[in-house]
């Protein structure tokens, strides 16, 4: 069967993004190989997801309408949505090692959520399913 493995997520810089996604979120890095021409290809996915997780590719923008759209790929919206086993767990962790959440933790009939931006303001829902 078919299934989405990357997502791109334009970037401004390959580093910063890489310590973010890494320190701040708790992925883990599945690839960081130079491509010889200035470029580089940096795959991250969400800790212990394994082999079968959609991944990120974090892409280094280049020109001026790629840089333009760095954290405003989805035009404002909730774009991104990381599932948790365990919501107030994870969202200490991330308040705790400085991720901005937008709003206090919501208990909605779908799940518990809250949503938090990335280092260039991309807004994704933190999400543990009902």
């Amino acid at each position: 069967m078919s299934h989405i493995a990357l997502v791109t997520l334009v970037v401004a810089d390959y580093d910063e993004a890489l310590a973010f996604y890494t320190d701040k979120l708790g992925f883990e890095l599945v690839e960081d190989t130079d491509r010889g021409d200035g470029s580089r290809w940096v795959v991250v996915r969400p800790g212990g997801a394994g082999t079968g997780a959609v991944s990120l590719l974090l892409a280094r923008a280049a020109g001026d309408t790629q840089r333009a759209s760095v954290g405003a790929q989805t035009g404002g919206r909730v774009g991104f949505f990381l599932h948790t086993e365990d919501f107030a767990h994870d969202h200490a962790r991330m308040l705790a090692a400085g991720v901005r959440f937008l709003e206090e933790p919501r208990h909605e009939p779908y799940g518990s959520v809250a949503v938090f931006e990335d280092l260039y303001g991309n807004r994704w829902d933190l999400l543990q399913p009902a």
